[in-house]
């Protein structure tokens, strides 16, 4: 709601399944609003894969943003922490370059790129008081520290993701196991469970990042979606080369 006066209502969300956002009350507000919202996966925060990188994008230039120690001392020898200048940081990301988008947020949402504040001061009315000279050359040595940390942040994560990631290939009707890690209603000791539970049938892929499958009655109230990072394949063994093996039975 602190959004919308200064943004208006959005054409669509995207959204997890908490009971807050599925409730009849906000389903109404959606419809009236004429706002279409789109659930993610459950146990996928990978759903709204941008929003969830720009989040863990931000905290990590706020780590190393901090661990250049922005503390700085006015005129007077009065020393600020680093919350002082957060919002040059806010602002420093605001007008950087997406990689995604090849534009800055500022130009995405406002159509122009912002201008910074030194850009338009001069070493002449900076001479004129020493509170405004201090504050000047604060504001610029955050803003470059606050883009030097979003360059840094922003080629670990790639490097990190391209060593990491993996596409899984699945196709409809392929037997797959499910990750017993969300599942709440399973029997004895967490440390003793299967890790995972099956086979499932594949009956419908979801995009590039989740299947659907056939839930046994016992599992029926599980959402039938999961994510692939929960899923791997099943590969049926020979049932006379291992008599004494127990099964990997679904959840009772």
């Amino acid at each position: 709601m602190k959004c919308l006066p200064c943004h208006k209502e959005d054409k669509s969300i995207i959204s997890d399944r908490d009971p807050k956002f599925t409730s009849e009350f906000w389903t109404n507000l959606y419809d009236i609003l004429g706002t279409k919202v789109a659930f993610s996966t459950a146990y996928h925060p990978q759903t709204d894969g941008l929003a969830e990188r720009m989040i863990q994008k931000i905290e990590d230039i706020l780590r190393r943003f901090c661990a250049y120690g922005m503390e700085y001392k006015d005129h007077e020898e009065y020393t600020h922490d680093w919350v002082t200048p957060l919002p040059a940081v806010q602002l420093a990301y605001n007008t950087s370059q997406n990689s995604t988008t090849g534009k800055t947020p500022a130009l995405v949402e406002k159509r122009w790129n912002l201008l910074l504040p030194v850009d338009h001061l001069t070493k002449n009315l900076l001479t004129i008081h020493p509170t405004a000279e201090d504050f000047h050359n604060m504001w610029k040595r955050v803003c470059d520290t606050a883009a030097k940390c979003i360059a840094e942040a922003k080629d670990y994560n790639e490097q990190r993701w391209d060593k990491t990631h993996m596409e899984p290939d699945f196709k409809e009707w392929d037997q797959v196991l499910v990750s017993t890690q969300n599942f709440n209603n399973l029997k004895g000791p967490k440390k003793m469970r299967h890790s995972f539970v099956g086979p499932f049938t594949i009956i419908k892929l979801v995009g590039k990042s989740a299947v659907e499958v056939k839930l046994t009655e016992e599992c029926s109230r599980k959402h039938p979606v999961f994510p692939v990072s929960l899923v791997k394949p099943y590969f049926q063994r020979e049932e006379g080369k291992f008599p004494s093996r127990k099964k990997n039975l679904t959840p009772p």
